[in-house]
């Protein structure tokens, strides 16, 4: 048997490894894990002094700053708490501009004056911590030898315990701050657009006849597709390991053509993992409700229920990492790269976003009439009105070079932001815009033709999943973001825009109101003008239609394809107009940001580009020139011919691949990023070819690279 059939062998047999969760009661609730790693109210509520306890939670329900009194008592209570778990260490928990999660661990444990060892753990040592800011990315706000940072403790996210086989480890939700007092993270701003927007849609709602909510909380539930492949494979291939993504690859005979892998029956060891997900998940408090097979072989996703929008972009950081680290328990690697696979359905995260108030009303459910109801329509028309003059912002907010593969491939929408509201919305806003029809749709009832099956209510209106930005019942879900990203910096932009339109329609409203109109009638004129202005930006067809594209022209839309193309939106002056306003970031800490994109855009197309030279010149050149050899000894003309064709084109396009990662001298910012879309990544499209090619003609057990009819349906 051939050694890639042998590996084959090994990776299809699978037996319960030992970690298997096996069954419980689950009436009893002792044997629900949920929540039993987490530092939770009803943690706190059993380990703080009362008193403490209860300013804490007055203090985190209103939103307010944290009474540093309140400090040594939580910590005491915190590392007690940690201590019986297991844990040795604590560590500040932040996410740099990486859009990674980073950590810097510190001993509960310090010398006496005894010779002993004794715990401790002030409140100093939970509110703020130290770590060295020089070598994480900060877009010029800081020097390199400019090193000091600080972690600022953020109460509103809860700490938890992560298990090791050799111990445990605190971990305290944190913020990320330079010495000059500049967000160095993706939280800080998140949280100043969650204050922004509260405050904003607050003032509304008194317009709107509102007296009791007193804070409004976006809410996010991202659904996170992801691929699982054998390890076996992964390490045998150097560009997966390296970029996260093949980088050669011939289509497989077989895809997802047949339609069969979404929704189907989840393989037996896929299965085993992803409870195992849900497991580890469920005890650090992250609410998993959805799990099932995606359209691509290999596929999968996993879904939380909504939590407000910081401790879901948290948990969504902490599912990702418990993903990748428990799939090797079963001899498999999670994926999350956004187009791990060409030729194949790549992988996003679909960010399900709200707002609801503190007294428990969505603001963005639209009740059984939704053109009578004169709250939502007005909240639904400042998200219309701030998607349509911020679209370029919002496809900066999901652009990575991984996105540049998937967005617009027709698995992904397209590069083009609009917004789908469904025909019962469109109807309401429409009959409001123009003051003709009734925008009322009736409830419908299916019948589905057999006795033994239930009449079904019917939607007002159909889904559309080719839709960048659409309205799916009490919420909008933005389903441009790549599986690998952060929600943070996405939702701060929702927050920040959504809040500007709030605070527009209020000022119309507000002015209706002073001058005497009646407050249904004066909400209609305000929501009628709102959507005339912006109605551009909503379209309910088929985004993937070439008519479509040409249409959005028309319209005024823009189509960034490339994230080159799309990061100056960062700092257009619409965008630092916003932010500035709300406070959310200076035009100094956008600045930041767009450097730190583009320069990440660049290394990594670099790394991609000189892995690609390596693989094709070290491996891939190297089996083609020994089936050449074989033809050579065959004496068979035409296969020569073909062979040594396709061996030319690959040394042909690898030369000119290794004359594009030779960056120009004195070029960088923007024209470095283009130059490595425009020379790099099309020198890595024209090996590939040719390689890929190759993979097809040469002999099976000289080819050095799993296939993906390998890694794709070996499980």
């Amino acid at each position: 048997m051939l050694k890639t059939r042998q590996q084959n062998v090994t990776s299809a047999t699978w037996s319960p490894n030992g970690v298997a969760l096996g069954t419980s009661d689950l009436t009893d609730a002792s044997n629900n894990p949920f929540g039993q790693d987490v530092f939770s109210t009803e943690v706190q509520r059993d380990r703080l002094p009362s008193d403490v306890f209860e300013k804490l939670q007055s203090t985190l329900a209103g939103g307010e700053a944290l009474d540093p009194s309140l400090a040594d008592a939580v910590a005491e209570a915190m590392k007690g708490w940690a201590l019986e778990r297991g844990a040795t260490h604590y560590t500040h928990v932040f996410q740099p501009l990486t859009g990674l999660t980073a950590e810097k661990h510190d001993s509960f444990f310090e010398p006496d004056s005894d010779g002993n060892w004794i715990a401790g753990f002030s409140g100093k040592e939970l509110i703020q911590g130290e770590p060295d800011a020089s070598s994480f990315p900060t877009g010029g706000v800081r020097d390199t030898f400019e090193a000091r940072g600080y972690t600022a403790w953020d109460p509103t996210s809860p700490a938890f315990i992560i298990e090791n086989p050799n111990g445990a480890l605190l971990c305290i939700p944190t913020a990320f701050v330079s010495w000059t007092g500049e967000a160095l993270d993706a939280k800080i701003p998140l949280l100043r657009s969650m204050d922004a927007l509260s405050k904003t849609a607050v003032r509304a709602l008194r317009l709107l006849g509102d007296a009791e909510s007193q804070r409004v909380f976006t809410t996010v539930g991202p659904e996170q597709e992801y691929f699982l492949i054998d390890e076996q494979y992964y390490y045998a291939r150097p560009d997966l390991v390296t970029t996260g993504r093949t980088l050669f690859g011939a289509k497989p005979p077989k895809g997802h053509e047949l339609d069969d892998h979404y929704f189907g029956a989840i393989p037996e060891r896929v299965l085993a993992c992803i409870m195992d997900f849900e497991n580890e998940l469920a005890k650090l408090g992250v609410p998993i409700k959805t799990r099932h097979n995606e359209v691509a072989p290999g596929q999968y996703e996993l879904a939380p229920i909504f939590e407000n929008s910081n401790v879901g972009s948290d948990h969504q950081q902490l599912s990702m990492q418990i993903m990748q680290k428990v799939a090797r328990n079963y001899g498999l690697v999670c994926l999350l790269h956004e187009k791990p696979f060409a030729g194949v359905n790549g992988s996003g995260k679909h960010n399900n976003w709200s707002m609801g108030t503190d007294s428990g009303h969505n603001l963005l459910d639209p009740g059984a009439t939704p053109a009578e109801n004169v709250s939502f329509m007005f909240f639904c028309a400042a998200v219309i009105q701030a998607v349509n003059l911020h679209q370029g912002l919002l496809r900066a907010s999901v652009a990575n070079i991984g996105q540049d593969h998937r967005l617009g491939a027709n698995e992904a929408p397209p590069a083009i932001i609009s917004i789908f509201l469904g025909a019962e919305l469109e109807k309401a806003f429409e009959a409001i815009a123009t003051g003709r029809g009734d925008g009322v749709t009736q409830a419908q009832v299916m019948e589905l033709g057999a006795s033994v099956l239930p009449p079904l209510p019917k939607h007002g209106g159909d889904r559309n999943r080719t839709s960048p930005f659409a309205f799916t019942g009490n919420k909008f879900e933005f389903r441009a973001l790549g599986s690998s990203m952060s929600l943070a910096f996405p939702n701060t932009v929702l927050n920040t825009i959504v809040a500007e339109s709030i605070d527009d329609l209020s000022d119309g409203l507000e002015k209706k109101l002073e001058a005497g109109t009646d407050i249904a009638e004066a909400v209609q004129e305000v929501v009628g003008a709102t959507y005339k202005a912006n109605k551009q930006v909503c379209f309910n067809g088929d985004n993937y239609d070439e008519a479509w594209h040409a249409e959005a022209e028309k319209r005024g839309l823009k189509n960034l394809r490339t994230t080159p193309d799309a990061l100056p939106e960062v700092l257009a002056d619409s965008t630092v107009a916003a932010f500035e306003q709300y406070d959310v970031l200076s035009k100094r800490e956008l600045e930041s940001r767009y450097e730190v994109w583009l320069e990440q855009y660049t290394m990594r197309a670099n790394i991609e580009a000189e892995t690609a030279d390596a693989i094709g010149r070290t491996m891939l050149l190297p089996a083609a020139l020994r089936h050449l050899e074989l033809t050579d000894e065959a004496e068979i003309e035409a296969l020569n011919s073909e062979t040594r064709e396709l061996v030319n084109g690959l040394v042909g396009a690898l030369q000119s691949l290794e004359q594009a990662n030779h960056y120009p001298d004195g070029v960088e910012g923007l024209d470095l990023a283009l130059h490595a879309r425009d020379k790099q990544l099309a020198g890595m499209a024209e090996v590939r070819e040719w390689a890929d090619r190759l993979e097809k003609v040469v002999a099976d057990d000289l080819w050095p690279l799993p296939k993906y009819s390998e890694m794709l349906f070996i499980r």
